[in-house]
């Protein structure tokens, strides 16, 4: 996977639906080439999601710019990118090919997904069915993008972030 400079940016939105809506309107319409858009969760100024952000191409102008107390957050969500310890990708080389189930073989082989590794750590077959739900969320993970899994029905796995989690502590 090739990539341009790595551009980290920080608003601090609060939650990873937050940031993901806001690459949404303002990266994904750009159309850029091999974009990989991720999302970080950091401790500084507060807790909050910053993005890092990388393409074949350069990155245009325009975007948005970070706030100075958001540029630490920022810089550390461009730092995890660049030695792809961390992130969540959320645009990624191929991630729209991932709908419906796919074998793991063939999710390795129409995405940028690097590996695919099973919670817990059981071994993942080549053949396993893949249900995506059609929202699949990789990390970076010892510099490789992967998307980490777990058992659902049918001898089956599916990625271990659900599209609508139930947030914790709603009754408290």
């Amino acid at each position: 996977m090739t990539a341009g400079p790595i551009l980290g940016l920080s608003f601090g939105h609060r939650t990873d639906r937050e940031a993901e809506q806001w690459l949404r309107q303002h990266v994904q319409p750009l159309g850029l080439p091999g974009l990989v858009a991720c999302t970080h969760l950091t401790q500084v100024p507060y807790p909050h999601v910053a993005i890092s952000l990388t393409a074949d191409t350069d990155i245009p102008a325009g975007l948005p710019a970070t706030e100075p107390g958001y540029r630490e957050a920022a810089g550390r969500a461009a730092a995890e990118h660049t030695a792809r310890r961390s992130g969540r990708a959320v645009f990624f080389p191929g991630a729209e090919r991932l709908v419906d189930t796919l074998t793991v073989n063939e999710l390795l082989t129409v995405s940028a997904i690097e590996r695919v590794v099973q919670l817990g750590g059981l071994p993942v077959e080549p053949e396993t069915p893949i249900e995506t739900r059609d929202f699949v969320r990789p990390q970076w993970r010892d510099g490789l993008l992967t998307l980490v899994t777990t058992p659902v029905a049918g001898n089956r796995l599916a990625p271990f972030e659900v599209p609508d989690p139930t947030p914790c502590c709603t009754d408290h």
